[in-house]
């Protein structure tokens, strides 16, 4: 291992560490610091060779006598001008001693020099890191997140009844029949929905971003690309041809999580938690066939949909809420 080591390309040492950036032949390693990482919801070990080769993307290890503790990944995004941090983990024995904040360093130098357009660093965090680190960034916006865990075969029976609750609810409140939900497969509309000057008011996004899976992304021409390469489910609720509601899913991935699982993300942008219950309901039928064994389903959204969506949720034996309230914060800083 040493003498793989040696012959990955070195970028800096500080502190007793020394760092270089991350090659295939690491994942072992990397994948050994990060037990427990996200309660088992960790995307990493699905991730980590498409990060090796994806465009952009800078992924650093820290070693300390030549063991992997640390490791840190950031992908430049808006055309050059923001970094979007991510990834990033250390070792047990290591945590809590300062190496977090060494390997950031030493990233955002390396990115500073491969990148010198990058005036700003961006990143998304659950955990509330507090006042005093709050106040080292800019704070852009907060979102709710909920999640659910249930077996495959669990979810048609939790689908079926939330259509009735949802038939249940517009008889009582009456249909909305200015909505209309569709899922968007043509590159052409999504690039001009995209690149729409008024989205960002209208859909009210948050820090004026579309967050992908906890990656911020300006609704502009250079990150089309990043976003095609994600195969997403796009859903599209339009009003007069101009849309009130929008939301995506990635296709389902495996993530540790209760020994072995499918991870599914829902992210949503917009104002009305009617056409949310909808969507819900939309990107869940777009899975059915796909999934397997025991399933996650982690649902973004606005703040204000959260208690409308746990409710509409809840009462299933099959899928259940399995954690709390949980947040998305959305912070940024200038790159020194």
């Amino acid at each position: 291992m040493l003498r793989e080591a040696m012959e990955a390309k070195f970028v800096g040492e500080s502190e007793g560490l020394t760092f270089w950036l991350a090659r295939p032949q690491d994942y072992e390693e990397v994948m050994a610091i990060s037990q427990d990482i996200y309660q088992g919801n960790d995307y990493l070990p699905h991730r980590y060779h498409i990060w090796m080769t994806e465009r952009d993307r800078v992924a650093i290890i820290g070693r300390r006598n030549g063991k992997l503790v640390a490791l840190d990944s950031a992908l430049v995004v808006d055309g050059g001008q923001t970094v979007v941090l991510e990834g990033l983990r250390v070792c047990p024995s290591e945590r809590g001693q300062g190496v977090a904040g060494v390997i950031q360093r030493v990233t955002d130098s390396y990115i500073k020099q491969v990148y010198p357009s990058v005036t700003t660093k961006r990143l998304t965090r659950r955990d509330n890191p507090g006042p005093e680190k709050l106040s080292k960034f800019t704070f852009l916006a907060c979102r709710a997140i909920l999640s659910l865990c249930g077996e495959a075969e669990s979810f048609k029976d939790f689908v079926s009844g939330l259509k009735s609750k949802l038939e249940r609810t517009e008889k009582s409140n009456g249909p909305n029949n200015n909505q209309k939900l569709f899922v968007l497969k043509d590159s052409h509309q999504l690039r001009a929905l995209l690149l729409d000057p008024d989205l960002s008011l209208r859909l009210q996004l948050p820090g004026g971003a579309i967050i992908q899976d906890w990656q911020p992304l300006k609704p502009m021409e250079s990150n089309l690309e990043i976003l095609e390469r994600r195969n997403l489910t796009w859903l599209v609720d339009s009003f007069n041809e101009k849309p009130i509601f929008m939301s995506f899913h990635t296709p389902p991935y495996p993530v540790p999580f209760s020994g072995g699982s499918l991870r599914v993300n829902i992210d949503m942008f917009g104002t009305d938690v009617s056409t949310a219950r909808k969507a819900l309901i939309a990107h869940l039928e777009q899975v059915l066939e796909e999934i397997h064994g025991t399933v996650v389903v982690h649902i973004y959204m606005p703040k204000t949909f959260w208690e409308d969506m746990r409710q509409f949720c809840e009462g299933d034996e099959g899928v259940k809420q399995y954690n709390d309230y949980g947040e998305q914060l959305f912070l940024e800083k200038e790159m020194l």
